[in-house]
This record gives C-alpha cells, structure tokens and sequence, in this order.
C-alpha cells in the first residue's frame, strides 16, 4: 500500500527491497529523511496464478515470467513503487556455506588460500562459482587455548608454536543462478547494485546485537529453513521439506474442499480456531517442524556448548495465527514473531496490520535498508 507518497521529496535517497519467494514476491520501498529510515510502500503478489495454480503453492517460473510478475506488482496503484534502485535476495538453497578454519595470515595470502580450500566443500568447479568470504571475527577465548600445555622441547630445540588459526566464512553461489537473476532485473527494467541470499537480509532486519545465539526459523511455502545465528554468523542451518503448502493441502484432503477453500479456511482460522479437525491437521506438519527445530537446536548446543536464547519466526507461514503460542509450547526456548517493520519509522494506524505482516517481509525489508545505506 502506498503511505502519503504525493508529500515525499523526489532527492530524498529511496531504496527498494525484492524478495523473490517459491511462492510470492514480496517489495518495500524505503527512504531516507534526517538520517531515519522510512516505510513508503510495501505489496506482495503471489506467484500461483502465474503458473496456472493457486494462491499459496510454490512454483518454477522462467525469469520473464517473474519479471513480468514483478512489473505487475510495482505498477499495482495501492504499492506505486517510485524507485528502480534495488537489491534482490538469493534464495538459500541456491547457495553453499560453511565456515572453515585456516591459518592466521594477511588478507593477500587468504586471498589466494581461500579458493584453494573451498575445493573440498564445493561438489562443482570453483570456475562455475562466485565464491566470497570474509574472516570470524573472534568472539570469545577458546577454552582449549588455556588448558593446553606448553610444548616440549625436543632434540633440535624447542617446537616452534603452531600458527594462530581464524575462521572464516565462505560462501558460495553458481553463476548460473546469478545470471537467471540478473536476466530478470533486466526484463523489469530495474537497477541491481547487489544479490543477497535471503538470510543475511533477514538477520540485518529482525536481530540486534545481542551476544547469545538465536534461531530463525523461516517458514515458507514449500520448505521451512532453520538457522542459527551467533553474532551475525551463521553458526548452524538445517531445511525442513514442510511448508505452509503442506498445511493447505492437508486441509483440502481432510475436509474434501478445494485447495483455494483451504487457502482461505487457513487464513481466516489459523492453527487457534474453534474446528478442532482443523487444528489437529495443522498439528501434523507442524510437529514435525518443530521435531526438526528441536534436534537443530539440540544438535549445536552439544557441539558449541552454549544455549540458544530465542527462536524468531519469519516467513510467509509465520502469519498462521496461534503459530508463536503453539511455538513456546514445543520449543526449548523463547519463541516470538519477528517486527521487521519496527526498524523503519512507520505511520502509527498501520501499527497493527504491520506487526501482523511483517514476518513475510523480513527479507525485502533488510535488502531495502542495505540498499538505502548504499545511498547516502
């Protein structure tokens, strides 16, 4: 919907955010007035019906087709985007990470080392990747590091100490992948300073500084994503092929409805309504959510030995009423909905329905505030 934008100055930076889910595609427009960051216009357009399906379902569209769904989207009168500055998101599974551990050296030598070392983790040609990285900063002691003794001296004098080693982040993305995007930046006729895979957008938009690991769990149409996140790195992740996809089409076998009646019973009901049917076949992909959620948060609390402070829920699926309370009742930890939208100045009458919404416009939101510091 479009907030007040006929008042806006047009040399104010504006930056737009694009989340390209299985599902939908979410858009925020934001600017920059006296240093805050401010809501202009959000919207979101589901890609079901570009396929021949229904609202909700999860598709595989060519990039003119999302682009011509995008260009549909912003040209909508209650979003009217004013900007083709923009960033996109990757999606995750797109991507491969992990954290690796190698010698203390300057940026030059890791440079070179760097690549090198990715061979092991990565199942195709470093020539068909675009690999980033960038060093852990280090965020405690290591415990073994004091305990350990010093070492013996030996025959030919005493042992040299072993380098200091660092972690480092590695990522990294196919180039097909990042063509098939910027074939549809192209087609809608948009201007790209930047592709994001959708977590790192949804960090920037949903946590704070806090020193403890957190979970975020994103719930989307077909698969729902588990990270768990220490100090901005991606400590652990783990995909769960269960979505809100599953929870529609469980109501439409169950009560003999069709999959757009079930959409809607969904929707308007949640996992909280009155028909205990209902709820029960919710329950069933739900608890097999959590289940996973649980072993993740189990599994890197034994490796790491550190507990998990909170889980936050983003995502499309995150809108399911009752899903946060049945969340504290399974999780092993504090569970409450991600408010994307309270790190940007808002209109107060949208208060309500922007809380609600803003577990599915996590990700646009952090691409628009990247973007909109790369405008100043």
């Amino acid at each position: 919907m479009s907030i007040f934008g006929k008042f806006f100055s047009k040399s104010e930076p504006r930056a737009l955010g694009i989340d390209i889910g299985s599902s939908a595609i979410k858009v925020v427009q934001l600017k920059k007035k006296n240093g805050q960051a401010i809501l202009e216009t959000y919207g979101e357009l589901s890609l079901g019906p570009y396929a021949g399906l229904s609202v909700g379902q999860a598709v595989q569209l060519p990039p003119e087709k999302i682009a011509a769904a995008l260009v549909d989207l912003m040209r909508e009168k209650e979003v009217n985007i004013t900007t083709k500055k923009c960033g996109l998101s990757i999606p995750f599974s797109s991507s491969l990470m992990a954290v690796i551990e190698m010698p203390e050296v300057g940026p030059k030598e890791l440079a070179m080392m760097v690549p090198m070392e990715a061979r092991k983790y990565i199942p195709v040609p470093i020539s068909e990747v675009m690999l980033d990285w960038s060093v852990v900063p280090r965020s405690d002691v290591r415990v073994e590091s004091l305990t350990q003794e010093l070492p013996q001296e030996n025959v030919f004098g005493s042992t040299p100490p072993p380098l200091p080693k660092v972690d480092v982040l590695m990522v990294a993305i196919h180039k097909e992948t990042i063509a098939r995007f910027q074939e549809i930046v192209t087609q809608a006729g948009l201007a790209a300073s930047f592709f994001e895979i959708e977590i790192f957008a949804t960090i920037r938009a949903v946590m704070d500084e806090g020193l403890r690991p957190v979970m975020i769990m994103d719930m989307g149409a077909a698969t729902t994503k588990l990270y768990i996140v220490e100090r901005g790195i991606i400590r652990a992740s783990h995909t769960v092929n269960r979505g809100s996809q599953d929870i529609t089409s469980n109501i439409s076998k169950s009560l003999s409805i069709t999959p757009e009646q079930a959409e809607v019973m969904k929707r308007q009901t949640g996992a909280a309504g009155e028909d205990q049917k209902v709820n029960d076949v919710i329950a069933l992909v739900l608890d097999h959510i959590f289940a996973e959620a649980n072993s993740t948060l189990l599994a890197f609390e034994n490796r790491y030995n550190r507990t998990v402070a909170k889980t936050i829920l983003v995502g499309g699926g995150a809108a399911l009423k009752g899903l946060s309370e049945l969340a504290k009742n399974s999780f092993k930890t504090e569970a409450e909905l991600a408010e994307p939208f309270a790190k940007v100045s808002t209109p107060a009458f949208l208060e309500k329905i922007l809380r609600e919404t803003g577990p599915e416009f996590a990700v646009a939101i952090g691409l628009a505030l990247r973007k909109l510091a790369e405008e100043e």
